[in-house]
């Protein structure tokens, strides 16, 4: 077996970790140092370097609290980030080392919440594999909901016949820089009044990630009469876009416009090379564990199914 050494990540390591993230072949811009660090107060930051020798072979993007160790509760998923050209068997004598290294920091669970395989362009289960095989369980699935734009996908006649008529009313579908108009006009009042909630980012945090992402972190707004009735904003990544947020005013309720401005984007983002539109997962704390109108909603807007897996091992 190979020698392999782990290193927990240090402020010194900022642009090795970043220039490994940009060529390793299962990262997207969410695991650059940067992105991560714009909550950092929030989380214990145990992310952690693998070297073969003096190469850095792989980067786990984690975080600890009490005696667990998280890949990453501060991001929307995490795993083992590796080299494009790791032997697959590698991965498993590296998760033998990564699971010594963190029992030896006594740390007692593991938590691992790998990447969508929809995201990739290759596979990537097979860390998901080991960690059975060693004694993980999958302790939670969530179904994400995800257009894939690659084949035949249907969106509901319903669907289609409001689009047709709201776009009879004249709405005007804008990317703006600016993401104060959506934040306090639409999303976070919309959030308040329906689940007494707030968004995972303050306005000044999302200003901030869209400064340092301006190419992949964008905001679409739809308004009638130049006021703003809905908005989505959009994580984009290599081959596909990921809906962050999604709200509408009253008005736009009326008029349907968050079903117009998702089917106007679905159809930029086909013609642009995209392979899938995710819309996130339609989890609820009820007693069916997911969000009927959410994922009638979305099915109607051509989504299918995908699994969002959460893994556990205990050390």
């Amino acid at each position: 077996m190979k020698k392999f050494i782990i290193k927990k990540y240090q402020k010194s390591d900022y642009d090795l970790w970043n220039s490994f993230v940009t060529s390793a072949p299962n990262a997207t811009f969410l695991f650059y140092r940067h992105f991560m660090e714009y909550h950092e107060e929030r989380f214990d930051d145990f992310s952690l370097l693998v070297f073969e020798k003096t190469k850095l072979i792989a980067i786990l993007p984690a975080n600890r609290k009490e005696n667990s160790v998280y890949s990453h509760q501060g991001l929307t998923y995490g795993g083992l980030v590796y080299a494009s050209k790791l032997k697959i068997e590698n991965v498993a004598n590296i998760l033998d080392v990564l699971l010594a290294y963190l029992k030896s920091m006594r740390v007692t669970y593991f938590y691992l919440h790998p990447i969508p395989s929809f995201y990739l362009k290759k596979g990537n289960a097979a860390i998901d594999f080991f960690l059975i095989k060693k004694g993980g369980i999958l302790y939670r699935k969530e179904m994400n909901l995800v257009v894939n734009l690659n084949q035949i996908f249907s969106i509901s006649k319903s669907k289609l016949k409001h689009y047709r008529r709201t776009e009879l009313l004249g709405l005007r579908i804008v990317e703006e820089t600016n993401f104060q108009p959506f934040w306090e006009k639409i999303l976070e009042p919309r959030l308040l009044e329906k689940y007494e909630a707030n968004p995972v980012h303050s306005l000044a945090e999302i200003q901030m990630l869209h400064e340092k992402f301006p190419d992949k972190i964008r905001q679409f707004s739809a308004y009638l009469e130049d006021k703003i009735v809905a908005g989505i904003t959009l994580f984009e990544f290599e081959n596909g876009v990921k809906s962050q947020y999604g709200a509408t005013s009253k008005t736009g309720e009326k008029y349907r416009a968050l079903d117009f401005l998702f089917i106007e984007l679905i159809g930029v983002f086909q013609k642009k090379g995209k392979h899938f539109f995710d819309m996130g997962i339609v989890n609820d704390s009820g007693e069916m564990g997911f969000h009927s109108g959410l994922l009638q909603q979305k099915e109607e807007l051509g989504c299918t199914v995908w699994s969002q897996d959460f893994y556990k091992i205990s050390l």
